[in-house]
């Protein structure tokens, strides 16, 4: 008796565990370059979604109520006070 040591899997065990143990490790790995990466945008920094004040004012620019001019002034101020 052998009392579980050496198994009866034969060649079909080694292959099956060798595709799960690729499975765990890229599952790892995966993680850990989604925690790493977070919301950043590759190359560019992180530009989290816009805020209401600004969501507000591309509405009006784009209903014709500000020119572009006035869009840009004020977006600018916008970034200015965070």
């Amino acid at each position: 008796m052998m009392w579980g040591w050496g198994g009866n899997f034969g060649t079909g065990g080694w292959i099956v565990m060798g595709l799960m143990m690729l499975l765990v490790w890229g599952g790892i790995a995966t993680l850990v370059v989604l925690l790493l990466r977070g919301n950043h945008s590759v190359g560019r920094g992180f530009q989290g979604p816009p805020d209401d004040s600004e969501r507000i004012l591309n509405e009006r620019f784009a209903r014709g109520e500000i020119d572009e001019t006035e869009l840009t002034a004020r977006r600018a101020a916008l970034r200015r006070r965070e």
